[in-house]
């Protein structure tokens, strides 16, 4: 998407300071996008707000990976979640994992 504002042209443009600024790494893009975002709930929870929940907790990069990789509700009431979103294997979730923990 390429915007013009007051003559200034400007593809993809992110605001620092927020998760905006924060690129989805393409495991993201490609299988998990459907169903969350970083800032808002979509189908499941926004990412900043499971790295949230789990900030500053002991194992929580484990604890995450095996959620994703089992799958399930985790507590949100969004419903179930299928084991491996859509497909991820090992690299991917541990790659998404690290990244949500990113997220402020």
């Amino acid at each position: 998407m390429k915007i013009s504002i007051i003559g200034f042209s400007v593809a993809g443009l992110m605001f620092a300071g927020s998760a905006m600024a924060v690129e989805m790494p393409a495991i993201a893009k490609a299988k998990c996008s459907a169903c969350h975002s970083i800032e808002k709930r979509v189908v499941g929870p926004a990412w900043k707000d499971v790295a949230a929940k789990y900030r500053g907790k002991a194992g929580a990069e484990k604890t995450l990976i095996s959620h994703i990789t089992k799958g399930g509700s985790f507590g949100w009431n969004f419903g179930m979640m299928p084991p491996r979103g859509l497909g991820a294997n090992d690299k991917e979730i541990a790659t998404l994992a690290k990244f949500i923990l990113s997220l402020k």
